[in-house]
């Protein structure tokens, strides 16, 4: 604004000298007939003077202005005549002072365009910094949230990491806690089969020294039945040879309440069915369930009749046959011997020394019948 008043005042100027100029002219007595070529030469330089005043700069207006200047006398001197290179002048001075006008316009246009260019390019400079500085800040922060992620991240891995070498740590004891119970279940599992290999051991030869023991007893009996056999015949013989020279005296008849007979077998069955037809004939009734037993019941009291089966445990009917003849005290015991096989054991049975050999079946009424007739028992009709 200031410099477009500075433009206004020059041109100003301008004008006041021109003015100046010709009424100079005027009071110097200037020809007024000559041709307006001459007053043309002469007025350029002075417009161009001040036209080059007007494009200089606004000029310095002096400290003490002219005085006034008198026109009177030129026009009193011609007071009617044309002036035609005032008239050019002045239009020479107001063609300047438009140009001058047009130039201090186009220049405070060119100064404010260049004014609003730079605001813009301040403005864009500074939103261009603004921005830069918002992006260094988004960056900024971008970077320290990625920082952030990153720590979380690697806090979180540290973490599940931690999580899994405890897990594995704990996996591992828990393996070697199963494998030491695997260990000591294994050795207790080997200790319990060789304690019971060692006790299966001790009872076969446990069971073996009994089998030993029970053939050596078995072996003894054989022994001394074959033993008693023999002497048996031998008293068989002399008591036949006797009797050859004497007649036998039959026994006196003796009651079934007062006659003992002996059962001998291995089955139950066998023994209560027989003890039950020998007690509905009023006998008295005494069970063994081998030769062992009846040899020991012998002992306490001896029956007046033996009813034995063959196939026994321990000590069959045979056995039983020869030791009872072995024996002084029962060598003259009558023995009746069940068979299921008579023909193949009978002359064993005869060597034995057995009474009577019934083969199975037979009837009850047989089989009472020779125990009565041996133990000498009349039975009532």
């Amino acid at each position: 604004m200031n410099d477009e008043i500075g433009w206004l005042m020059a041109a100003a100027a301008a004008v006041l000298l021109l003015v100046l100029g010709w009424w100079r002219l005027r009071r110097s007595g200037w020809p007024w007939g000559r041709r307006p070529e001459v007053d043309a030469q002469r007025t350029q330089p002075d417009s161009e003077a001040a036209a080059s005043t007007v494009l200089a700069g606004p000029p310095t207006v002096p400290e003490t202005a002219p005085g006034p200047i008198d026109l009177t006398e030129p026009e009193r001197q011609h007071p009617s005549e044309p002036e035609p290179g005032a008239s050019a002048a002045a239009e020479a001075a107001e063609t300047l002072l438009r140009q001058a006008q047009e130039r201090a316009r186009l220049d405070l246009a060119a100064r404010e365009a260049a004014e609003r260019q730079a605001a813009a390019e301040a403005a864009a400079a500074a939103a261009a910094q603004q921005e830069a500085a918002q992006r260094a800040a988004a960056e900024r922060l971008q970077a320290e949230r990625a920082a952030r992620l990153e720590a979380d991240r690697v806090a979180e891995q540290a973490q599940r990491r931690a999580a899994e070498q405890l897990a594995e740590a704990q996996r591992q004891a828990a393996a070697e806690r199963q494998a030491e119970i695997e260990r000591q279940a294994a050795a207790e599992r080997q200790q319990a089969e060789r304690a019971e290999a060692a006790r299966g051991e001790a009872e076969r030869q446990q069971r073996l020294r009994a089998e030993a023991e029970a053939e050596a007893r078995r072996q003894a009996a054989a022994a001394a039945a074959a033993l008693a056999a023999e002497r048996l015949a031998a008293e068989r013989a002399a008591a036949a040879a006797a009797a050859a020279l004497k007649a036998p005296t039959p026994p006196a008849p003796r009651p079934a309440a007062q006659t003992l007979v002996m059962v001998t077998d291995d089955s139950k069955v066998v023994r209560v069915k027989t003890s039950r037809l020998l007690a509905a004939h009023q006998f008295r009734v005494v069970l063994a369930e081998d030769g062992v037993q009846a040899l020991a019941l012998i002992a306490q009291e001896a029956p007046q009749v033996l009813i034995t089966d063959v196939e026994m445990p321990g000590m069959d009917g045979l056995s039983l046959t020869r030791a009872l003849r072995a024996d002084p005290r029962t060598a003259a015991l009558p023995v009746v011997m069940i068979t299921s096989a008579d023909d193949r054991l009978r002359d064993q049975a005869t060597d034995a020394g057995v009474t009577v050999l019934m083969g199975k079946p037979y009837t009850d009424h047989d089989l009472v019948g020779h125990v009565a007739r041996l133990a000498g028992v009349t039975l009532g009709v």
